[in-house]
């Protein structure tokens, strides 16, 4: 995920979870990239899955939001 300002990693987090909401992965700031959370996984079993989310932005701006998407065989 991208942002439009350097994110502070200590108060960054993301996390992948199933249908049934465990947790898959998680993430952070890219250190390639201070914009950018990365959340590494190997190959996804179809199904539902939902990414949450929440940032700090360098100019101390907060927020979160959550996205779903779907693995199809």
């Amino acid at each position: 995920m991208w942002f439009t300002q350097a994110l502070e990693s200590r108060f960054t987090s993301a996390q992948l979870r199933s249908a049934t909401g465990a947790v898959v992965a998680t993430g952070s700031v890219d250190p390639a990239d201070p914009k950018a959370i990365v959340i590494p996984v190997r190959a996804l079993a179809p199904g539902k899955y939902k990414v949450f989310w929440k940032i700090l932005s360098v100019d101390t701006h907060r927020t979160q939001g959550d996205f779903g998407f779907e693995v199809k065989p």
